[in-house]
This record gives structure tokens, C-alpha cells and sequence, in this order.
């Protein structure tokens, strides 16, 4: 293995990282700015008020796109293994 190889394997499991993860963040991302928008607003600085939205939005998010998670992952495993057998 050598540096091109090592440099390619990160970049592929950078690009999952951000792929398996996108589906969770930009949810959150969005209730987030909804629910700071209506602080803002109405000056009901509670707490709690932000963290439970973002929580729920968050779990039901994995759950949903938990397929698409899975197979992102399970596609860099394949590319790993089929490197390691091939003897990169």
C-alpha cells in the first residue's frame, strides 16, 4: 500500500462520513434554525425548547434513512475487503 492508496481510502471513507451523516444533520439543521427563529420572535428563551425538537428530529431521521446509512457503509466496507483481498 502507498500513499496514493492510503490517500484514496481516506477520501472514500471522508465522502461516507458526510454522505451517512447528511440525512441526520441538515434535519437538525433546519428545526434548529426554525425554532431559533421563533425564539427570537416571541423571547421565549427555554431551554429545553431547542434540544427535544432537534432529539426527536433527529432519531426519527436515523430510523427512516437508516437503509441508506447502512448501505453507504456497507459499500466502503466491500471496497476495503476487496482492496485487502486484492492485496491493494
Amino acid at each position: 500500500m502507498n500513499e496514493v492508496d492510503a490517500l484514496d481510502l481516506v477520501r472514500s471513507s471522508m465522502w461516507v462520513i458526510i454522505a451517512a451523516s447528511a440525512p441526520a444533520i441538515i434535519p437538525a439543521m433546519i428545526v434548529g434554525l426554525v425554532i431559533a427563529l421563533l425564539q427570537a420572535l416571541t423571547q421565549v428563551q427555554e431551554i429545553t425548547l431547542t434540544f427535544i425538537p432537534k432529539i426527536v428530529t433527529i432519531l426519527i431521521m436515523i430510523v427512516v434513512g437508516g437503509p441508506f446509512i447502512g448501505g453507504q457503509m456497507h459499500g466502503l466496507t466491500t471496497i476495503i475487503f476487496a482492496r485487502i483481498e486484492n492485496g491493494f
